[in-house]
């Protein structure tokens, strides 16, 4: 109902007339074609002999471009869509080139070039007695020339299209550089390299100046369908007239079979089904740890491939970041701050894929600072999990075991396991468009669990979810790494999430570690004020002064144990110690400002109130709903604002 209300904008005639008219510019010759085809004819002139030869040297000149096309041009579209180098515009500009040259100078260059007087003609042919004017390899040459930049140019674009976290992902599951290439880039942009080879092979079948111009016109040689086009307008203009017929129906074909279905992003070709969140997200029981398969021994791992040693983590990172990190097997680790401080660069930097910080690595006796990321056995799950489209959850787990030479059956058994251990043993054959948020979350999970790794980097992995399903996943989450050999960092801005999962909070501010401490220390002496805030306390900066702190917003605070004069430091007041009111308080708090009330917001049970003051830095204050209707609290409410002196802690800085 609501596509028949729909009403397009009606374009402005000065725009659409001249649109018009170059929709039937192009499409005038067309109909030039359609009208004047001999169509009684046309059996006979398509099954001429000359034509059926032409035809067939067409077909074999194109898809042995297409052929050279692919093996040149897929490694050349990935090296400008990957890799920074100088020059590179360079590069790009050469793949271009033959697009915007005439056909008849790409011609002449390549007789310059490759010619039997060119650059490398003569080092060709006597070297090897390869001449390629005058031949049917010429004319593959020339065809690949000018079709090529057609693959290399749609590919590019596919590949810039394509998020590299699922090419790091792989690395980090222990996949070569190589592999990676087969087994996840190019099934990822599969529409785009299918596209740009379907543009090359009709470029190629279509070319003609270059060709007549390096490979010459001699029949059943390098006479293709378009010099047989150029020879038959001189002496059977109909039967031109029904091969070019031939050649725009071919190239129309190809296009329409493009059209819509080889653009786009990668999709699942599978069928999809609705998830069922309600009965898939639940917590599941524990089940015993995945038995490795008899073939799991096969693996690379230097206990065995039974993935339940232990591994001690020490990492010292320089450059954006600069921290020294220790850890003991089985200890996770919360990794926090705002935006900017250095979480994803640390985590990048231990995975070796980042030049921004460099961390020098030792995982249990192995230092892996030399190894590429697919050799450190650091297994990362990045925000989105970066699941493999392409893939079902069962492949997507035993990625990391068959790229450690893992045989495919041991690896499914393995795979299999884990994913029953998460409780989505049942979605082994879904895709991932197949599954629900938590669901994902747990695939994703289970593959980085399953690769063995020593090393475990999460990057909020529950950032995405619902808050039931969060709570469901952080369950399943804790319960699994209580049996976690290595050492697992967490970067998440969820303060559940950092006091329910972690042994440690690690607080990072310009890459620099703020702080370092169990949860329960950092939640009662945050050093950090954004950490303060995040756990839902108030945090004022200032200077330690006798009696208290001089705010850094102008102001003083009194409290109860003062820090040595001059310290820096920060005053943390959880919002329940504020008490609100709408006259002046007297007794005993030596702390009282004046206020508006700026936003009420409900937090569970109770709401916090948010009051901006003259006098003292915004505060929060935490009240009953009870309590804010008879004090009459709304936006704009003036109130006063109280706190004791020995409610107030101060941190040093």
């Amino acid at each position: 109902m609501s596509r028949l209300r729909t009403r397009t904008t009606r374009p402005p005639v000065a725009l659409a007339l001249p649109a018009l008219l170059a929709v039937a510019f192009l499409l005038m010759p067309l109909i030039g074609i359609l009208v004047r085809t001999p169509w009684g004819d046309l059996g006979e002139h398509l099954g001429s002999p000359g034509v059926v030869e032409a035809l067939k040297l067409s077909l074999l000149v194109s898809l042995w471009a297409l052929g050279l096309s692919l093996l040149l041009g897929v490694p050349l579209a990935w090296l400008l869509a990957r890799v920074e180098f100088k020059g590179k515009a360079l590069v790009r500009s050469l793949v271009l080139l033959p697009m915007v040259l005439p056909p008849t100078v790409g011609g002449v260059a390549l007789l310059l070039g490759f010619g039997r007087r060119g650059l490398l003609g003569p080092w060709l042919e006597d070297s090897f007695g390869i001449t390629l004017p005058f031949h049917t390899s010429g004319a593959v040459v020339a065809a690949t020339f000018v079709a090529m930049p057609f693959l290399v140019i749609s590919l590019e674009g596919a590949l810039g299209g394509l998020r590299q976290s699922y090419e790091e992902t792989a690395a980090s599951l222990g996949a070569s550089p190589v592999r990676v290439f087969f087994t996840v880039t190019l099934p990822m942009v599969a529409p785009g390299l299918v596209a740009g080879a379907a543009l090359t092979w009709a470029r190629a079948l279509g070319e003609f100046g270059a060709t007549i111009t390096f490979a010459g016109n001699l029949p059943g040689t390098t006479q293709t369908l378009p010099l047989q086009v150029y020879l038959l307008l001189q002496d059977q203009p109909e039967a031109a007239t029904s091969v070019s017929l031939l050649l725009l129906a071919i190239a129309m074909a190809v296009l329409i079979a493009l059209r819509g279905r080889w653009t786009g992003t990668p999709i699942d070709r599978g069928a999809v089904t609705p998830p069922r969140p309600a009965a898939e997200d639940a917590p599941v029981p524990v089940s015993p740890p995945p038995a490795p398969g008899p073939d799991a021994g096969t693996g690379t791992d230097t206990d065995g491939g039974t993935g339940t040693g232990h591994w001690p983590l020490h990492a010292t990172v320089t450059g954006f970041n600069r921290l020294t990190l220790r850890a003991e097997p089985g200890t996770t680790i919360a990794v926090v701050g705002e935006n900017g401080a250095g979480k994803t660069t640390l985590l990048r930097a231990l995975l070796g894929l980042t030049p921004r910080a460099h961390a020098e690595l030792r995982l249990g006796d192995a230092d892996v600072t030399a190894l590429p990321p697919h050799q450190r056995q650091v297994a990362w799950v990045p925000q989105d999990g970066a699941l493999f489209p392409h893939l079902s959850a069962l492949a997507n787990t035993a990625y990391g075991l068959r790229a450690r030479r893992v045989p495919r059956a041991g690896a499914r058994r393995e795979a299999q396991a884990w994913l029953d251990r998460l409780g989505v043993g049942h979605l082994a054959h879904r895709r991932p468009s197949q599954l629900s948020g938590g669901q994902a979350q747990r695939v994703a999970l289970a593959r980085a669990l399953a690769a063995r790794p020593r090393l475990l980097l999460l990057d909020e992995p529950l950032a995405a979810l619902d808050q039931t399903t969060r709570a469901h996943v952080r369950h399943t989450l804790r319960t699994h790494l209580a049996g976690f050999g290595g050492v697992c960092l967490i970067v998440t801005h969820d303060p559940v999430e950092a006091v329910s999962l972690a042994d440690r909070v690690l607080v990072l501010a310009d890459g620099r570690a703020l702080q370092d401490a169990p949860p329960a220390e950092v939640s009662r002496h945050p050093r950090s004020p954004w950490v303060a805030r995040m756990l839902g306390r108030n945090a004022w900066p200032g200077i330690a002064s006798a009696d208290g702190l001089a705010l850094a917003a102008g102001g003083r605070l009194v409290v109860a144990e003062a820090l040595p004069q001059g310290t820096q430091a920060l005053a943390i007041i959880a919002p329940e110690a504020v008490s609100v009111h709408r006259d002046r308080p007297g007794g005993s708090p030596r702390n009282v400002w004046p206020g508006t009330v700026r936003e009420i917001t409900a937090v569970g049970s109770r709401l916090r109130v948010l009051i901006g003051s003259a006098e003292a830095p915004d505060l929060v204050a935490e009240i009953t709903p009870n309590a804010a209707a008879e004090l009459g609290l709304a936006d704009g409410t003036e109130v006063w604002t109280s706190v004791k002196a020995t409610e107030v802690t101060l941190v040093g800085l």
